[in-house]
């Protein structure tokens, strides 16, 4: 009876361990998937803001040349009031 709780623990443990390295090789590859997800996501927050940039020097292109129009036009001598 004895050697059978001893067989039945040690099957237990061997259980317990396969189940520990499962659940740790699980995990590994969950953070390895998380990191890459971080990579792509840097990447496209790094792209995101190049496109930004170039917006925004459009942006500012354009409202200097709309500046510049507005002065063209505006009405200095008070005719169109």
């Amino acid at each position: 009876m004895r050697s059978l709780a001893v067989a039945v623990g040690c099957l237990l443990l061997l259980g317990g361990i396969t189940l520990v390295a499962i659940a740790d090789q699980q995990r590994q590859e969950s953070i390895a998937a998380v990191k890459a997800e971080i990579v792509r996501v840097e990447r496209a927050l790094d792209e995101s803001r190049g496109e930004n940039l170039e917006l925004a020097e459009k942006l500012t292109a354009l409202r200097s040349k709309l500046a510049e129009q507005d002065a063209e036009i505006a009405d200095t001598t008070g005719f169109l009031q």
